[in-house]
């Protein structure tokens, strides 16, 4: 018992860093409790430990009494001037009560305690330890899984990412190393204090530009903005006050050194780094870019900002399932509304009408028979001066006969003598 008891003490306080007076402590308090069911209700019952050499001894301090009526708290004279030569009575004297053997329950109620209370201190070390250390990245080895959660061995201690904390594109395995965010450090839980990482997120990339990018840790470029969804696309606004520095290029690095590296640790996660600006409506072109915005208001009432693009760039300043659009919403902190442009369509119909006019005045057509040429790129008597029957076949549908009509007519409107 005194060999294995020196060996718990020498471990806890050298692997988990449990202070060696608080493990005293907490045995004493198991023994105690121990104690008292093979000892009995002594008076005052307490234990010593001496954590060096590994000795335990119970001690309860009796009443001196002439006639001994309760043996668990009374001692007689002539036993307590044995240990204390000039005991009278009233006196309190500290006997041994120490137990040959506590015994076997005693001894399994004891190690069960100190385990729980070594727990709890070990709990207590964990959170005064990473307390301190919300937002910085550790590094840590997946250990098991508990439902949706990831275990994760962090050295001394375990952290917890749970599933919404996970990446949707990553696969996680028993024995990866990776690195993680510390999202919180939370104490009052059912399980005790808990440390939370993530690898979703948005600080986590702003922590590991910080770990690449000297400018960003020396506060020359600045880190104004960040908009993420995990596992597809981050967008990252930066600033330098320092005008000899492009901050999107330090950020970049020589040949994409610095953001590949990001990227790498993101499991290929696209990264798209911008320049801020404090104009919203510039700060807007700069994070859609390369699509062409064809106009832009900002309502700073309603933080909101209205744009047009044309219909080509529409689905691609959308993005797919609409991501481009809220990850840029998020960046420049204003809801967006995007827009196709109609100023063109309307431009376009207008000259289709006006070309298709020209057709049926000149040619005596129809309306309609008008518009499926102009449809067809037809819109002037020069372009049908130069086209073939092949040529606006197409706009009926292949009918032959339809397009030579339509040639025949224009060739009476241009030599009006020959034909009469």
């Amino acid at each position: 018992m005194v060999s294995e008891l020196k060996a718990l003490f020498e471990y806890y306080q050298k692997e988990k860093g449990i202070d060696r007076s608080k493990m005293v402590e907490a045995l004493q308090s198991a023994l105690l409790a121990a104690s008292k069911k093979s000892i009995g209700p002594a008076r005052e019952l307490r234990i010593e430990i001496d954590p060096d050499k590994g000795t335990i001894k119970a001690f309860a301090k009796l009443l001196v009494s002439e006639n001994v009526e309760n043996p668990f708290e009374q001692l007689a004279v002539k036993h307590a001037r044995k240990l204390k030569p000039d005991a009278q009575p009233g006196d309190e004297v500290d006997v041994e009560v120490t137990p040959k053997d506590f015994g076997r329950i005693a001894a399994q109620t004891a190690k069960q305690t100190w385990m729980q209370r070594l727990r709890e201190a070990e709990k207590a070390n964990l959170y005064e330890e990473f307390k301190d250390r919300t937002g910085d990245v550790v590094s840590g080895t997946i250990r098991r899984f508990d439902k949706s959660d990831v275990i994760v061995d962090l050295g001394k201690f375990e952290g917890v990412m749970t599933g919404r904390e996970r990446v949707p594109t990553e696969d996680y395995t028993v024995g990866d190393r990776m690195r993680f965010y510390v999202k919180a450090v939370e104490k009052s839980t059912s399980r005790g204090p808990e440390i939370i990482l993530s690898r979703s997120h948005p600080n986590f990339v702003r922590r590991l530009f910080e770990f690449e990018v000297s400018e960003i840790s020396d506060r020359t470029v600045e880190i104004v903005s960040i908009a993420r969804e995990a596992g597809y696309r981050t967008k990252v606004a930066v600033f330098s006050a320092d005008e000899k520095v492009d901050p999107v290029g330090a950020c970049v690095g020589l040949r994409g050194a610095r953001v590949k590296n990001i990227v790498r640790e993101l499991n290929n996660e696209k990264v798209d780094i911008i320049h801020w600006n404090k104009d919203v409506a510039e700060f807007t072109k700069e994070a859609l870019k390369p699509i062409k915005i064809l106009s832009i208001g900002v309502d700073e009432a309603n933080k909101r900002v209205h744009l047009t693009v044309s219909e080509e760039d529409l689905s691609k300043a959308i993005g797919r399932k609409g991501q481009n659009a809220r990850l840029t919403s998020r960046l420049i902190g204003y809801d967006l509304v995007i827009e196709k442009d109609e100023h063109a369509k309307k431009v376009f119909e207008g000259h289709m009408g006006g070309a298709a006019h020209q057709l049926v005045e000149a040619l005596g057509i129809t309306e309609e028979e008008a518009a499926k040429l102009a449809a067809e790129g037809i819109t002037e008597l020069t372009i049908l001066g130069e086209a073939g029957v092949e040529d606006i076949a197409p706009a009926f549908d292949g009918d032959t006969e339809r397009a030579q009509a339509i040639l025949d007519k224009y060739a009476a409107w241009k030599s009006p003598a020959s034909v009469a």
